[in-house]
């Protein structure tokens, strides 16, 4: 099983290598499985990867269960 987290495009330079962030911390993800990402939009991230782009309502949905999946672990 594999998990990928959603994360914000922030940019994007000419070799399609973008900084994400992901609930306020920043990567670098590849976006060679990803058409037409811009700045803003909402991706799947794994593995340093951007593999799917979402929406901005599913991608807080599930920044929202994962901060409760964490606050749940650490009661």
């Amino acid at each position: 099983m594999c998990l990928g987290f959603p994360g914000k495009i922030i940019s994007i330079d000419e070799n399609k290598r973008a900084i994400i962030d992901i609930s306020g911390t920043r990567r670098e993800m590849r976006l060679d499985l990803v058409d037409d990402a811009a700045p803003g939009d909402y991706v799947i991230c794994h593995a340093g990867f951007a593999i799917h782009r979402i929406d901005d309502e599913l991608a807080q949905e599930m920044l929202d269960c994962l901060k409760a999946l964490v606050e749940t672990e650490t009661r």
